[in-house]
């Protein structure tokens, strides 16, 4: 087989290219339309799109897939594993990351890390907020960012009247 393959999925927020390595899935980003996809998928590239789907379902919290950073700097691959521990319906802010990581000082390395993350959703750079409460930077945009929120946490990051 040769890698990286690739497989996609249309979710309510749009479509998602899966891309996995003989290692794990190396990345999950949005697309505007699915391409040519990889025959003879390894087990895990199609177990992290039925995940994916099952998240978006509001059936599954945890993703449970073996991720690859294998060319990430040794600095992003500890910021995406620190974005990992942020459980599912939390948030946190790149100034805590910062200081998880031993240097409070790198709130924009870490913010630059979030950027560059390869595996959206289930490495959750969502998940991350402004030290305020605000929601701040998303690749994809605030609204995404807002809509996953949503989904985790729907008390808290619903539309105004959108409970009614």
């Amino acid at each position: 087989m040769s890698y990286p393959v690739k497989t996609y999925l249309h979710t309510p927020i749009g479509w998602f290219v899966i891309k996995a390595s003989h290692l794990g899935i190396s990345q999950v980003q949005m697309v505007d339309q699915p391409g040519d996809e990889s025959p003879n998928l390894p087990a895990h590239a199609i177990e992290c799109k039925k995940q994916l789907k099952e998240y978006f379902e509001r059936k599954r919290s945890t993703f449970d897939v073996p991720l690859d950073f294998e060319n990430a700097t040794e600095f992003y691959q500890q910021v995406w594993q620190a974005l990992l521990e942020i459980p599912y319906g939390h948030t946190s802010n790149y100034s805590s990351i910062a200081d998880k990581l031993g240097d409070v000082n790198k709130v924009r390395a870490v913010g630059q890390a979030n950027r560059n993350n390869p595996i959206a959703i289930i490495v959750p750079c969502h998940r991350v907020i402004a030290k305020n409460g605000d929601l701040q930077g998303y690749f994809y945009g605030l609204d995404v960012k807002r809509k996953l929120l949503e989904i985790e946490n729907p008390m808290s990051f619903a539309e105004q009247g959108s409970l009614f």
